[in-house]
């Protein structure tokens, strides 16, 4: 299993610095920095930003309904809170079925506790995220630039 600390995403507005959190998820991790690192992110919209909420990112297909070739992951909910700043999983209904899609919080979402898997957390450039444009989808969507982890 590669171990990752960072997570970076380029934004076009700058860079989010993203604390991974293997303590707390240690298979998403591994997904989500070997998916960086393979290019799976770079040019990937966020399509779903809520104000006050959350920005959901992570399908290919821009529209909410994909996610990558490899297989879903079962949960690993943890206690960590969701906060401003946090960076969890997007799933269906189903609880083991995340695998590319992923929201970073906005602000208080502490409802989504225990029910979603916590993998990370902004540290630096939550700038960036605030600053993507809102809608679901949004007309003219954020996107990942580029998105490495190390």
């Amino acid at each position: 299993m590669t171990e990752f600390s960072t997570l970076t995403l380029t934004l076009e507005t700058g860079d989010v610095v993203i604390k991974l959190r293997p303590d707390l998820a240690p298979n998403h991790v591994t997904q989500i920095g070997e998916l960086a690192n393979e290019g799976f992110y770079d040019g990937v919209v966020f399509h779903r930003v809520i104000d006050g909420f959350m920005a959901q990112g992570g399908d290919p297909s821009g529209r909410g309904i994909g996610g990558s070739k490899r297989p879903n992951l079962k949960a690993e909910f943890n206690d960590a809170p969701h906060v401003r700043g946090t960076c969890s999983m997007a799933r269906t209904q189903d609880p083991n079925s995340a695998n590319s899609q992923f929201f970073i919080c906005f602000d208080d979402a502490r409802f989504l506790d225990r029910q979603y898997t916590v993998w990370g957390e902004v540290t630096e450039g939550m700038e960036h995220v605030d600053a993507l444009p809102k809608g679901e989808p949004p007309r003219n969507p954020g996107k990942i630039v580029r998105a490495r982890a190390e």
